[in-house]
């Protein structure tokens, strides 16, 4: 019998995120599920190992070749090989609740007319302390979001892989990972499954955790963090591609005239904030009353100088 929920796992020469990972799908109370490990070029016994000393079973490994793999070809080998009805990435350093499964296999069993479904999310700090990663903090990701929307999707990505299982057969129609990209995938393909249905949203308590280390460096790192510049760059490719295809289709007016009140825009903020400055300097130099420290911190700075302007405005 072909299990329900394929979890990939996409790992990379970080064999204690591993385990974790792998004892993280174990603790979920949905056990339905088959679980792909794409080892991205990173040594293939110690892998091996790993996954057998978890003890989970229909677990399958996948080895890509140093220099061979990527982000987005590690998640198109992982989900084409799971061949279950439901797919979810589990980055080997991310964390779930453990009715995540549960849950989010339930939602999308009731509503078929649904291609995904996320949840909320919570992001967990994690420092290096006594040789192992410890949680430090935590935060919402996108505090009170009660929905997967287009509108705020196109801006900026508000759904991370933890937080959301899809259906397998929307790949047929709209395509896998883009390989052509170094990050920014899982937006990239939000936006094309937005174009087709809907992405559902559960609120309430988190179910998925998404781990940052902002101080990690070399393979410890977030893709986040450690690759901003390629983030910057694909984020600019997603947004010109869509913007050729609306020119092919449209003409360049629009773009051309949204463009001009863009620039418009920033040169009005840019002045303004170029008066404020101007105006607080001259304010701040002509009162001999008032110091502002240096080395005081930023809050007590800008509290006097609030207060400086405050007594300015009440004599004018």
């Amino acid at each position: 019998m072909t299990e329900r929920v394929g979890i990939v796992v996409r790992t990379r020469q970080r064999p204690e995120f591993l385990r974790r990972a792998l004892a993280d799908i174990r603790a979920q109370s949905f056990g339905d599920v088959r679980v792909v490990v794409v080892n991205d070029g990173g040594d293939v016994a110690e892998v091996e190992g790993v996954v057998v000393a978890s003890g989970l079973d229909a677990a399958a490994v996948h080895h890509i070749a140093p220099g061979d793999g990527g982000r987005c070809i590690a998640a198109n080998v992982g989900v084409r090989d799971a061949g279950t009805e439901y797919v979810v990435l589990h980055d080997d350093d991310d964390r779930w609740h453990p009715e995540f499964l549960a849950r989010t296999v339930a939602w999308l069993d009731a509503h078929p007319a649904d291609l995904a479904v996320a949840v909320p999310t919570e992001i967990i700090y994690e420092e290096q302390r006594e040789g192992s990663w410890t949680e430090v903090g935590r935060a919402p990701f996108w505090a009170g979001m009660q929905r997967i929307s287009l509108t705020e999707m196109l801006s900026v990505n508000r759904a991370v892989p933890i937080s959301v299982l899809y259906r397998r057969s929307l790949h047929d129609d709209v395509g896998w990972y883009d390989e052509t990209l170094d990050a920014v995938e899982d937006w990239d393909l939000y936006l094309r499954i937005l174009r087709r249905g809907d992405i559902a949203f559960l609120p309430g308590e988190a179910l998925a955790f998404w781990t940052q280390r902002p101080d990690a460096t070399g393979l410890d790192a977030n893709s986040m963090f450690a690759l901003t510049e390629e983030h910057r760059v694909d984020d600019a490719r997603v947004r010109d591609r869509a913007l050729s295809e609306w020119v092919r289709r449209e003409g360049a007016g629009m773009p051309l005239y949204m463009a001009s009140l863009h620039a418009e825009t920033i040169a009005h903020i840019d002045e303004t904030v170029e008066r404020a400055v101007r105006r607080l300097r001259a304010e701040i130099a002509s009162d001999n009353r008032v110091e502002i420290d240096a080395h005081q911190p930023l809050w007590s700075r800008v509290r006097r100088i609030r207060r400086l302007l405050g007594r300015r405005s009440g004599r004018a």
